[in-house]
């Protein structure tokens, strides 16, 4: 099994969004209610970059969830593995973990997480992304999507895009203490890819 050269970092690659809820959607609904600590990012530090086929590591206050996206149709969610105090280990590369190396990213540190979505892709009748999942996480004053960026992690900065199937996940504990993702005030969404 490919580690990505991160030392105890184990994907578990799984296709579709049925797959993924029945494996993690309720530890993800969990993290509802809970503050965003820290977000890392795998760092490029030749290119100072993003280094994007690296896992996003979100941490929970303490609950760390680690997203990565391959190939057209396959994310990996695993939980509390990664430490960010060593860099990965990529061939050729000096790669490092940044915490909010992006300013959108930072202005998410310290909000509430209000909601997760599961966003199931819905292109165009031959798009070879259909059914991929993203990770849709609402905030009090932003939005965060990772997504599948074509065989890398992409982040979205707002709303997700129309295309997607909404997912909400049911809050832990029962259906209250939501607000559906349909509801939230519009935001424009601003699409980051590495360079």
């Amino acid at each position: 099994m490919f580690d990505f050269g991160i030392s105890g970092y184990r994907p578990a690659w799984l296709q579709g969004r049925t797959a993924v809820e029945a494996a993690h959607g309720d530890r993800l609904a969990a993290l509802v209610g809970r503050p965003l600590t820290r977000a890392w990012l795998a760092w490029d530090l030749d290119d100072d970059s993003w280094f994007a086929d690296c896992p996003v590591l979100l941490d929970f206050a303490g609950e760390q969830v680690e997203v990565n996206h391959q190939k057209f149709d396959e994310l990996s969610v695993t939980w509390n593995s990664v430490s960010p105090v060593d860099g990965p280990a990529w061939p050729g590369s000096r790669l490092a973990w940044r915490a909010e190396p992006l300013p959108d990213l930072a202005a998410l540190r310290g909000q509430e997480l209000r909601a997760v979505t599961l966003l199931q892709w819905r292109g165009a009748k031959r798009d070879l992304a259909n059914g991929a999942v993203a990770l849709g996480l609402a905030f009090p004053r932003g939005d965060l999507v990772v997504h599948n960026a074509l065989d890398e992690n992409g982040l979205v900065f707002g709303p997700p895009d129309p295309r997607y199937l909404r997912h909400p996940l049911p809050a832990a504990g029962g259906p209250g203490g939501r607000l559906p993702a349909r509801d939230l005030p519009p935001r424009r969404p601003r699409r980051l890819r590495r360079r």
